[in-house]
């Protein structure tokens, strides 16, 4: 059987994204989640939250949520109880211990000092998810008050216990509107979020939209029990929520779940946001054992196995007279956030099969974004590599040439993009852009005559895909 040597090197200059998660009304589809993102949150999270009432909306929906799932609600085809919970996580189910620490996030320094003992016992400690929610202190509160009881503590958590996640929340509604003090201390919670990259889950947000989303009613005054003013004519007449419900089906659209001082349809939405809260944190926390630089060797897959390697930066495979076999009937998946490099010493089988691909979304191994924090347009690009006697063919879509290469700063860019058009932008060998043009024509000449003899890169972009070249000038 033929064994195939090649060298290969597939690049590309991007900018990484922030760890920061933001959950709010925009994240209550469940229909969304993925089978696989739902099972890496479930191996990932241990996961320690401390409420009363309130928060107990957030619980309460998710344990609703496994039957509707399990009876086919909102379509969903999913195995069943993929959604269940409970405080080990047994039985296949989420590690959630509920009421953990006494008390809510308003009484400092009550909760915080919960927290350093929660988090102090042995028997928390694996442990890696933290979260907090309120009651209705929040609409007290000073911007002082704010800082001193809540930031500047869950910051302290934070550098304390650098291991762990801890969620940050907005106060529920109280009806007092875009003008009321609420609203203000819970912008300073977001603004604290956004400047600092935290984990939010916007507890207030998320409460004042329906799943139709067209009207946000804390604007219209609405309270935590989804009463608002809909004629401006300063008293509460309707229900965003039993209207909503009353409207759609029960058990297909939305379901029954204790919730308290709210309505069922809340709990919903707020279950929903949970899981998606849950897969961000997964997906942040796997992130970050992403190693920057990495080399596959001596690494056999074999007929029937499956493998994946990644690295954030720069990823090696084989090279220093050592081995990786691919075998007829393996697949093996190598992801980078920069540079693949493909050495002597790397053999990909007949009948084997391989991906390669440069993420721009964070998507590697075990990273598996949700759909709001992908990019809209500059996806992971992909090969599709398909084995055969005669050397390895990459299916590539999108393929862009520029001749001559090496060339004196003017050169064409010739591709097989349907449309012809791109848009481009060109890195010096820092990393720095030094040029930028958009509607480039198929086989238009590029001028660079200005730029230093060097080392370039050049990003094209067409019709949603990404394609880095390397060129010189002499």
């Amino acid at each position: 059987m033929k064994k195939l040597f090649f060298l290969a090197v597939v690049m590309l200059i991007f900018e990484a994204a922030m760890p920061q998660l933001i959950i709010d009304h925009n994240h209550t589809d469940i229909t969304v989640l993925k089978e696989s993102q739902i099972n890496l949150a479930k191996s990932t999270l241990h996961i320690a939250y401390g409420h009363t009432s309130h928060g107990s909306q957030v619980t309460d929906g998710m344990s609703g949520l496994v039957g509707f799932a399990n009876g086919g609600g909102k379509e969903l085809s999913l195995p069943n109880n993929i959604f269940a919970w409970n405080n080990g996580g047994t039985g296949g189910a989420l590690d959630l211990h509920d009421y953990a620490m006494g008390g809510d996030v308003g009484y400092y320094p009550q909760w915080y000092n919960n927290t350093v003992n929660y988090l102090n016992n042995p028997d928390n400690s694996d442990v890696n998810v933290i979260m907090w929610s309120w009651c209705g202190q929040a609409s007290g509160y000073s911007e002082q008050n704010m800082i001193d009881y809540f930031l500047n503590p869950m910051t302290l958590l934070e550098t304390n216990y650098p291991n762990v996640k801890f969620v940050y929340m907005t106060g529920h509604l109280d009806g007092t509107g875009l003008t009321g003090n609420l609203h203000l201390r819970n912008e300073q919670i977001r603004d604290y979020c956004n400047a600092n990259n935290k984990i939010l889950y916007d507890f207030a947000d998320i409460e004042s939209y329906d799943p139709d989303q067209l009207t946000n009613y804390m604007l219209l005054n609405a309270t935590d029990e989804c009463w608002y003013d809909s004629d401006d004519n300063g008293s509460r007449d309707a229900n965003w929520a039993t209207d909503w419900q009353s409207s759609h089906t029960q058990n297909v659209d939305w379901y029954y779940c204790t919730c308290q001082h709210s309505q069922p349809l809340n709990g919903n939405q707020k279950a929903y946001a949970a899981w998606h809260l849950f897969v961000g944190i997964a997906n942040l926390i796997n992130l970050e054992n992403v190693p920057t630089t990495r080399t596959v060797s001596n690494t056999n897959v074999a007929d029937g196995e499956s493998d994946c390697f990644d690295a954030s930066e720069t990823l090696s495979v084989a090279g220093d007279e050592t081995d990786v076999e691919i075998e007829s009937g393996g697949f093996a998946e190598f992801i980078s956030g920069g540079i693949i490099r493909f050495l002597p010493g790397f053999h990909a089988h007949n009948g084997s099969n391989m991906q390669a691909y440069i993420t721009t979304d964070n998507n590697f191994c075990n990273v598996i974004p949700l759909e709001s924090e992908q990019s809209p347009v500059f996806k992971s690009e992909r090969y599709e590599a398909s084995i055969f006697d005669q050397g390895l063919f990459i299916d590539d879509p999108f393929s862009v040439n520029l001749y001559p290469n090496p060339n004196k700063g003017i050169f064409r860019i010739l591709t097989n993009s349907e449309t012809g058009n791109m848009n481009i932008k060109v890195f010096d060998n820092a990393g720095t852009m030094v040029f930028k043009r958009d509607n480039i024509l198929q086989a238009e000449y590029v001028n660079l005559q200005k730029l230093r003899p060097g080392i370039y890169f050049l990003q094209a972009f067409s019709e949603g895909k990404l394609k880095t070249s390397k060129f010189i000038i002499e």
